[in-house]
């Protein structure tokens, strides 16, 4: 990833989006654009004009907290862009060499695996910072059968996402979905931006899907947590399921994805049906 050009669209995404009223800033005469002018920033930073072109060219060699802090303010920042913004510095001020490289998780400890399969009523997923699933439970495999079905995908759920009419079958609603896997996918590319795998990912995606594409240069960011999913599964019709996601506390990368659906709801049904229909599937093979 270009980290230059990555700053430069960023910073400057997020200026265009500010009007000055959201700024609190008066507005005199007419103007060309909705959003702030550069100098506009600079002076809810606090810093001169030529610093925070500067800034906008992609180069925050040498910045301190202290002007990040300022920026974010000025730009009204939630905390995952701040985040990002941040890490967009880090990744100017580290060389290749120096940059942390976490290794490509194929798997995981079967101390998890025994974890996830103790969980035989709730759906759950591991998942690395490229979206591979590399771990589930059974009920987690039979939720996601379709991608784990298409060689295509890799089991990998953005390429299921974007490359597949599968995934949009599957996912009720894409059009958020596919933004949040676009947005987290930019927050990794920052992280870890001599990350090949990543890289490659995001090229394939970019050349191969118009939808990628076009949500990849809004320059939006995101970090999953919890929230809530509306599938379609073949078997057993909709699902509206609430999901947890937990970061490993090691320098794996990977999360924990656990979905669950409310006490005597369908999509409880829906659940109890796709277990049964996973375990006779399991029999007949």
């Amino acid at each position: 990833m270009d980290n230059r050009a990555e700053i430069r669209d960023f910073l400057k995404s997020r200026r265009d989006r500010l009007t000055p009223e959201q700024a609190g800033l008066p507005v005199y005469g007419s103007r060309r654009v909705a959003g702030l002018r550069r100098g506009e920033v600079a002076t809810l930073a606090g810093v001169s004009v030529e610093y925070y072109t500067r800034l906008e060219r992609g180069n925050l060699g040498g910045v301190s907290d202290g002007v990040l802090d300022a920026l974010a303010q000025a730009l009204r920042l939630d905390e995952t862009e701040r985040t990002h913004l941040y890490d967009l510095a880090r990744a100017a001020n580290t060389t290749p060499a120096r940059a942390r490289r976490r290794p490509a998780a194929s798997g995981v400890r079967p101390t998890l695996q025994r974890m996830l399969d103790a969980m035989p009523t709730v759906p759950a997923i591991v998942r690395n910072n490229r979206f591979d699933f590399v771990a589930a439970n059974p009920l987690g495999h039979a939720l996601f059968s379709e991608m784990y079905a298409d060689p295509t995908c890799q089991a990998n759920s953005a390429r299921f996402s974007f490359l597949t009419s599968a995934g949009r079958d599957f996912y009720l609603d894409w059009e958020r979905v596919a933004r949040n896997v676009v947005g987290s996918l930019r927050v990794e590319a920052a992280k870890n931006p001599y990350d090949r795998a990543l890289s490659n990912l995001i090229g394939e995606l970019s050349t191969r899907s118009d939808a990628f594409r076009v949500l990849w240069g809004a320059h939006d960011v995101h970090v999953f947590r919890e929230g809530r999913k509306r599938l379609r599964r073949p078997v057993v019709g909709e699902l509206e399921l609430e999901h947890e996601t937990m970061l490993l506390p090691d320098d794996s990368g990977l999360q924990v994805a656990m979905y669950s659906a409310p006490p005597g709801s369908a999509s409880e049904d829906g659940l109890k049906l796709l277990a049964s229909w996973s375990a006779t599937m399991a029999e007949v093979n």
